[in-house]
């Protein structure tokens, strides 16, 4: 199986596989190239969802990552290009990575224009290529994130108009260069998006459920669930896969990001495709085989369908299993430790009593899931408390715009009462 899907990603990159099966020399191949490069550490910052910073920080800490701080719905660190090439491709829980170029202070809406005049864009664009500016504010100064890009817009394009007489194209879909600007009152970064489209958009998901849960999301609740492939997995209620793709390539160790057909940085100026391709090959060994199974149910014949599709196109149908069923009818089917992480209906989703519906979910567990380690994340806050369970745990998310809250039912063997422990670190506040 994970020879498949090296060599499904390999079909790209056909010159990398000369060191295959070869992990020591790849690494030595990496560290003599980045010398010969001379290639220099830079900051960077990655995006990521309100909840997730810790965890993003640890994924980077783990992929090597040097000065990693903690920020509001970002994490900032410092790497060389082939980090930038690594955490695009492996990183789990970040919506985006950015490479600052500028950083100035604001007095009024005039000194954005000068300020971004004072940057060689020739240096990141080209005359007769095109670029898109994306902006996230909280200030004074500016009230409109489009005013500030059209302002940025007109600063290089009015650049190029003065040195060459042309000037480059905007491309909202598709452009050479995607540009982010963010304004912190009167603080504003200008950098480059390494990413493109939102990493939660990975490449397997073309087949969608109503109101489906954001990949990111579903990796960074797995991860606080401590979820790292150990025990068989169950979603009762998986909708179109997206907890079972996302489980799956946490207990293989497979690169989230893998099903991507191209990132931001592959059109820049330095896109070093060398370097590129033996970052993918240094990640791919490092997957490993999941020697239990995966299992999703859903009642409705579409979700299953939806299911299905996703976890083929991840290719990982050899270690998940999906099929129709009702979890309010199941019982456990393995003897020992479970996982079970699901997403319920919260109401604006589908036609259901509420009150019924979520005490049902506890009663289900109660009765059938002795040994189980139960996470739930809901946006129905006054559903929890027809669970009819103390959760151990719960953490303050957002799903989408939706105030949300991920809760932790351990239910043990033998008791039909859960034991109460609070997770360090976690809130217990509804």
């Amino acid at each position: 199986m994970m020879g498949e899907i090296i060599n499904i990603r390999l079909l790209t990159t056909p010159s990398s596989t000369s060191l295959l099966g070869v992990p020591g020399k790849i690494n030595v191949f990496l560290r003599e190239y980045n010398q010969q490069m001379k290639q220099e550490n830079y900051p960077m910052v990655a995006k990521t969802l309100h909840g997730f910073e810790e965890i993003c920080a640890q994924e980077l800490r783990q992929l090597g990552a040097s000065k990693v701080e903690l920020g509001i719905r970002s994490v900032r660190f410092e790497g060389d290009l082939g980090f930038m090439y690594k955490a695009n491709l492996n990183l789990r829980t970040a919506i985006k990575i950015v490479k600052p170029i500028a950083q100035f202070t604001l007095k009024n809406q005039d000194d954005l224009s000068r300020k971004m005049d004072e940057i060689d864009w020739s240096q990141y664009i080209e005359v007769d290529q095109s670029f898109a500016i994306d902006t996230t504010l909280n200030s004074e100064i500016f009230t409109h994130s489009l005013f500030v890009s059209q302002k940025a817009k007109d600063a290089i394009v009015d650049q190029f108009r003065k040195k060459t007489g042309r000037r480059p194209d905007v491309d909202l879909q598709f452009p050479d260069l995607r540009l982010n600007i963010h304004i912190q009152q009167n603080q504003c970064t200008v950098s480059l998006d390494s990413s493109g489209k939102s990493l939660h958009q990975r490449g397997y998901r073309t087949a969608t459920n109503i109101a489906p849960i954001n990949e990111v999301l579903a990796a960074g609740i797995l991860l606080l669930s401590g979820w790292k492939g150990q025990t068989p997995f169950l979603d009762p209620m998986c909708g179109s896969g997206t907890f079972l793709v996302e489980a799956a390539m946490i207990a293989c160790n497979i690169p989230a990001n893998i099903n991507r057909k191209e990132f931001a940085f592959e059109k820049w100026a330095d896109f070093d495709e060398v370097l590129w391709e033996k970052i993918i090959e240094v990640s791919l060994k490092r997957t490993r085989e999941y020697p239990f199974k995966l299992v999703g149910y859903d009642k409705a014949p579409s979700a299953v369908h939806k299911a299905i599709d996703n976890v083929a196109n991840a290719h990982l149908s050899e270690f998940i299993e999906v099929r129709q069923a009702n979890f309010f009818t199941s019982e456990k089917e393995v003897s020992g430790p479970l996982h079970l992480v699901f997403n319920p209906p919260y109401g604006e989703r589908l036609d259901i009593e509420m009150e019924s519906f979520y005490k049902s979910i506890g009663d289900t567990l109660k009765k059938g899931y002795p040994q189980t380690d139960a996470w739930m994340i809901t946006s129905n806050l006054e559903a929890l408390k027809h669970v009819g369970l103390r959760p151990t745990a719960k953490i303050k998310l957002f799903n989408s715009h939706l105030e949300s809250r991920l809760v932790h039912y351990p239910m043990y063997s033998g008791s039909k009462r859960t034991k109460f422990q609070i997770h360090e670190g976690q809130s217990t506040d509804l």
